[in-house]
């Protein structure tokens, strides 16, 4: 079975879709396959369709949408008229709720974690080429929000959050190694988007003041740093960590010759909104300005 998840919902089995079109049995699937190869309790389905307080038809209602999932399960299986698995090979009914078995398909998410990891590694290891390579690679896979064709219920939104988060740490290294590569003037037009989506994101603010910095854009660079002081202080009552602070001030002792002061600050988690500046296993590192 192959499931994309990082964009929109698509589960194959031998090639053939089998992602129902209504929306209730998509959340059920897509439930499913975050827990791929795992039991799924009758109670965290019937949570995430309707909440704190089901109908009394919730369980017969989710067997429905069980049989629905099956019965397009079966259409793709009956292509393969060599095969001996039936769709209760496929989705199992376990005590307490249902196994979906993915196989040995391919899943955009981990494929993501595996190139994500191999970046991460790469990062500890100072080998920035290779980093940036497999975290590019890793970030491509995604085409929009995860599971963003599906109605999410309280149990999906934590998933997709997760993945978000998963997503933005990946991000934030990749940048990091561009950074140590020089390519800070082809960062420039992404980490201006970024820096507006995530206000509170200090690792990137970092990352965009170091840009600008040595795009010759120092007056800009300030300004980002006041910017995101504004709005932690503003918003949250916080100021910004230690190491942006460090950060600002190597900057605005840079010499005149364009030179900066000595500076080596190490990023925190800081106060960024779920935002550290490491990644899982990332540098850490808001480096120095270099003319």
């Amino acid at each position: 079975m192959d499931t994309d998840i990082l964009g929109t919902l698509a589960v194959r089995e031998k090639g053939i879709s089998i992602t129902p079109t209504a929306p209730k049995p998509r959340q059920v699937l897509a439930l499913l396959v975050l827990h791929a190869d795992q039991m799924v309790p009758v109670g965290m389905l019937s949570e995430e369709l309707w909440g704190a307080r089901p109908p009394r038809s919730a369980r017969p209602t989710l067997q429905t949408y069980i049989l629905q999932l099956r019965e397009l399960i079966t259409a793709a299986l009956e292509r393969d008229p060599g095969g001996r698995r039936t769709a209760k090979d496929v989705l199992l009914t376990v005590p307490g709720g249902y196994l979906l078995k993915s196989g040995e398909g391919s899943s955009d998410v981990r494929e993501f974690e595996r190139l994500a990891g191999l970046g991460y590694r790469a990062m500890d290891g100072a080998d920035f080429p290779e980093a940036a390579r497999h975290l590019r690679a890793a970030l491509a896979l995604w085409s929009g929000p995860p599971l963003a064709d599906v109605q999410a219920g309280p149990h999906l939104a934590t998933q997709v959050k997760r993945l978000e988060e998963s997503r933005l740490c990946a991000l934030d290294q990749r940048i990091e190694a561009d950074l140590r590569l020089g390519r800070h003037r082809e960062l420039l037009a992404e980490l201006t988007v970024l820096v507006s989506r995530y206000p509170t994101h200090e690792s990137l603010c970092g990352q965009y003041m170091l840009a600008l910095y040595r795009s010759g854009r120092r007056g800009e660079a300030l300004d980002a740093y006041q910017r995101l002081r504004a709005t932690l202080v503003r918003g949250l009552g916080l100021e910004p960590s230690a190491a942006l602070g460090k950060l600002q001030r190597s900057i605005l002792m840079a010499r005149p010759d364009g030179s900066p002061a000595a500076a080596n600050a190490t990023a925190g988690s800081g106060s960024g909104s779920g935002a550290p500046g490491t990644g899982p296993a990332g540098s850490g590192r808001l480096a120095a300005p270099v003319g």
